[in-house]
């Protein structure tokens, strides 16, 4: 089992940068695959990003590919996601998540979320 942690969100204006930070407890850190998704105001929860427990696959929604990054550090047990060019429409908590296999369709552990608001 692993225990996910957001932090970094928080208030930004439109076209600025945030990054978030999700550490995760547990030694067996690279063997998931971690991912972000984001929920906004009466929406359901949609897919961000994935990475692979080698770093080399990654996976971005249309809507965030050339201004979201997400990376791995395996020394500190944290995936990023790096937030550039933010826009309104970005505004979601972002929530981090960890799969044995899938993140993006089989999601098994999440964190309590981070709130990102755009303002433009």
């Amino acid at each position: 089992q692993v225990q996910l942690v957001e932090s970094g969100g928080g208030l930004v204006q439109a076209g600025g940068s945030l990054r978030l930070s999700c550490a995760a407890s547990g030694r067996t850190f690279g063997t998931y695959t971690m991912g972000w998704f984001l929920q906004g105001p009466g929406k359901e929860r949609e897919f961000v990003a994935s990475i692979g427990w080698s770093s080399i696959s990654t996976a971005y929604a249309d809507s965030v590919k050339g201004r979201f990054t997400i990376s791995r550090d395996g020394a500190k047990n944290t995936v990023y996601l790096q937030m550039n060019s933010l826009k309104p429409e970005d505004t979601a908590v972002y929530y981090c998540a960890a799969s044995h296999g899938v993140v993006r369709t089989t999601p098994e552990y999440w964190g309590q979320g981070t709130q990102v608001t755009v303002s433009s």
